[in-house]
């Protein structure tokens, strides 16, 4: 049975105490397709707004961003270290314990860290987490549990949905710079 959802200003109440956003890979900074090659060399497409969500995030909102994904490939390494995330886990199938990890190491309160997934696997750490989204399109099994049900689908935008109402909660008002396009290389 889904839960029920916030409305806007409990959403940004909770989103202002965010110091960490974590994230799934596949299906929400990906479209959830893997490409291969005739060589068998593995390709996954990832969205330049999803990257210019974690630089704004980090400029403009001081707000940390991690991956934490059952993927265990050189392709999302290489992506969440172009992007500077402090956080990365690869080849994790128990999502909960990492994030219990990260808290103690960090000393963070679960209502300080957000995480957005798309899929049963991750379910339980959105459990622990204090504010949680899913993409549009994501399984039932997430956007039940899901605190907000962003409007872009993974891959193209979802974590930046969500990373915008971060910022906004944390700064008070929607931010855009000139200065905002530079971080389009993302």
């Amino acid at each position: 049975m889904p839960k029920k959802k916030p409305n806007k200003k409990q959403i940004l109440k909770r989103a202002a105490k965010i110091k960490l956003l974590l994230t799934d890979c596949d299906g929400v900074l990906t479209d959830t397709g893997t490409y291969y090659s005739v060589n068998g060399e593995e390709m996954k497409r990832f969205s330049i707004r999803d990257g210019s969500g974690v630089e704004r995030l980090r400029k403009y909102a001081d707000v940390e961003t991690g991956i934490i994904t059952g993927e265990k490939t050189e392709i999302v390494r290489k992506r969440a270290e172009k992007l500077k995330m402090t956080e990365i886990h690869l080849g994790i199938n128990y999502k909960d314990r990492t994030l219990k990890e990260i808290l103690e190491r960090k000393k963070l309160k679960p209502e300080e860290v957000a995480y957005i997934g798309d899929d049963s696997n991750d379910v339980n750490i959105m459990k622990l987490s204090g504010l949680t989204a899913c993409p549009a399109d994501a399984t039932k099994f997430a956007s039940d549990i899901a605190d907000i049900i962003v409007e872009s689908k993974g891959g193209y935008g979802a974590f930046r949905d969500f990373a915008e109402i971060i910022i906004e909660a944390k700064t008070k008002k929607k931010l855009y710079r000139k200065d905002d396009d530079e971080s389009r290389q993302n």
